[in-house]
C-alpha cells in the first residue's frame, strides 16, 4: 500500500503540472472504488481552477476555487499525467482533464482507493479525527509519551494508529523502532519519555529519507510517473529475516503483530 512517503512523492510529482490549470472535463469510467466516487464530482470540477495540491496523511487534497477533491490511492493506485487523448486501460478509472491538453489519471487495479468531493476537507469524515503529521511541529517525543500513558498495546501498533500519528505504516514503523533501539513488542505505556524522543526522531528521519528516495517499491507501488521508489535499498530490518543486523550481525527476527509482519533485532532493540 502506498504510505506517506509514496503519497508525498506523488504529490510533488503532479503538483507542477496541475496547479494553476483549469479543469476542462472529468471522465469517471468506474465509480465503484472502495467507496463510490462522489456523484457530483464530474459536474462540480469542470471550470474550476486548481489552486494547490496538499497531502493529509495518505490523502491527496486537490484544492480548487470551488472545493477540494480528496484522493486516496488504496492498495495499488497511482496517479499520472497523460495527454487527454491517451487511450484508457482497463484499470484507468478517472481522468481529470486539464486546459493544458493533459489529464490527471487515476489507475487503481484493486479498486481500494477513493475519490471524494468536499467543501471543507478538514471536517470530512475521512480526515477530521486523524492525528498530527509526523513531519509537522505538533509531533515530538513528548506528544507520544503523553498519548501512550496507560496503554498496554504494543508500541509498534501504537505508532501505526492514525488517530495517534498519521503515515507511520508497517515498513516505516519497523525501521523507526530499529533506529530508536526499541523492541516492537514493548507496551506503549511502559516506554520512557527519553526513548519516545528517540523514536520521534527515528520516525521523522525514516520518513524524510524515504521521501528523498521516492518511496519504497514493494509489490504494486510506483511513483506518479511509473518510476520505482528506491528506499527499499536502505531498509535496515524490514524484509530481512535471518539476514545479519546492520549493527551487531545477529540475524534479524520476524514476527506477526496485528496480522502484519514485524522485523527487528533482538540484541539491538530492547
Amino acid at each position: 500500500m502506498p504510505e506517506l512517503p509514496e503519497v508525498e512523492t506523488s504529490r510533488r510529482g503532479i503538483e507542477p503540472h496541475i496547479v494553476g490549470q483549469t479543469i476542462a472535463n472529468v471522465t469517471v469510467r468506474e465509480r465503484r472504488l472502495r467507496w463510490p466516487v462522489s456523484k457530483d464530482l464530474d459536474e462540480r470540477l469542470p471550470g474550476q481552477t486548481i489552486t494547490s495540491v496538499d497531502r493529509r496523511a495518505k490523502y491527496l487534497l486537490i484544492n480548487t476555487t470551488g472545493g477540494t477533491a480528496i484522493l486516496h490511492l488504496g492498495m495499488s493506485g497511482h496517479v499520472s499525467i497523460v495527454p487527454r487523448d491517451t487511450p484508457a486501460g482497463v484499470h484507468d478509472h478517472v481522468d481529470i482533464g486539464l486546459a493544458s491538453g493533459h489529464a490527471l489519471r487515476l489507475r487503481d487495479p484493486r479498486r481500494f482507493g477513493s475519490l471524494h468531493w468536499s467543501d471543507d476537507p478538514a471536517a470530512h469524515w475521512l480526515i477530521r479525527d486523524l492525528g498530527p503529521e509526523p513531519l509537522g511541529d505538533e509531533f515530538d517525543g513528548h506528544y507520544l509519551w503523553q498519548k501512550s500513558r496507560g496503554r498496554r498495546v504494543s508500541v509498534k501498533q501504537f505508532i501505526m494508529n492514525a488517530n495517534i500519528v498519521v503515515g507511520v505504516g508497517n515498513i516505516y514503523a519497523s525501521e523507526s523502532l530499529f533506529l530508536a533501539g526499541i523492541n516492537p513488542k514493548r507496551a506503549a505505556g511502559r516506554i520512557s519519555l527519553h526513548r519516545y524522543e528517540a523514536l520521534a526522531d527515528g520516525i521523522r528521519g525514516v520518513l524524510e529519507r524515504a521521501i528523498r528516495a521516492g518511496g519504497t517499491t514493494l509489490r504494486d507501488y510506483y511513483g506518479g510517473f511509473g518510476e520505482a521508489g528506491w528506499f527499499q535499498q536502505e531498509l535496515d530490518v524490514y524484509g530481512r529475516e535471518d539476514e545479519p543486523c546492520h549493527r551487531c550481525d545477529d540475524p534479524v527476527t520476524a514476527i506477526v503483530q496485528g496480522q502484519r509482519a514485524t522485523y527487528y533485532c533482538k540484541r539491538c532493540q530492547t
